[in-house]
């Protein structure tokens, strides 16, 4: 049978080891008069003095955490808080196993590009498109190629055109200062 002193310093370990910076405050860390306290089970208990919510958690094992700093009176709830972290630890890892992550990857292409050059880029954008990545193709006008941006246009739809079998151009081409650029989004995975 413990004594309200052993509780006392189970609880106080339990702050020092599991509390971090970023985390809510719990325990002792709480510097509120009052607090509104709910109950483990989500009951209301109602407003006291924040030794008595301090008492109230101890004598049933568990962690005063502050959740809303902000109210009139600052509300607290006793509960576990290693098993709340754990849980919402779980939550989250999950939800990032389920987050697909889209890369865009860029190909660099001139006015005066080579066949070769093309087809060697074409080439390594359906590659990208077939694994599931974006192509951003960028056409960079150097010094007088600025007066023939039809030509920049031309290079750029005859490379949405190569990877048409790969994906399909979110939008037309646009020109933004001295770069035409345009986004290829896969069709689908292969």
């Amino acid at each position: 049978m413990r004594t309200d002193d052993s509780v006392r310093i189970f609880c106080f370990w339990r702050c020092t080891v599991i509390s971090t910076a970023k985390e809510l405050q719990i325990n002792d860390e709480i510097k509120a008069k009052e607090v509104r306290l709910v109950g483990s089970e989500g009951e209301q208990l109602g407003i006291m003095d924040l030794n008595s919510a301090k008492e109230y958690a101890y004598s049933r094992e568990l962690d005063l955490v502050l959740l809303a700093p902000n109210a009139e009176p600052p509300v607290c709830r006793a509960m576990d808080y290693g098993k709340y972290r754990f849980e919402r630890d779980k939550r989250e890892k999950e939800a990032k196993k389920k987050q697909q992550v889209i890369r865009v990857k860029e190909i660099q292409l001139s006015c005066r590009i080579d066949k070769h050059d093309f087809d060697t880029r074409v080439n390594q954008a359906c590659k990208f498109l077939q694994g599931g990545d974006k192509v951003r193709a960028v056409l960079r006008f150097k010094g007088r190629e600025m007066a023939h941006t039809d030509l920049g246009r031309e290079v750029i739809e005859r490379f949405e055109e190569a990877c048409k079998e790969a994906g399909a151009s979110e939008k037309k081409p646009v020109l933004e200062g001295r770069f035409m650029s345009v986004t290829i989004s896969p069709l689908g995975k292969k």
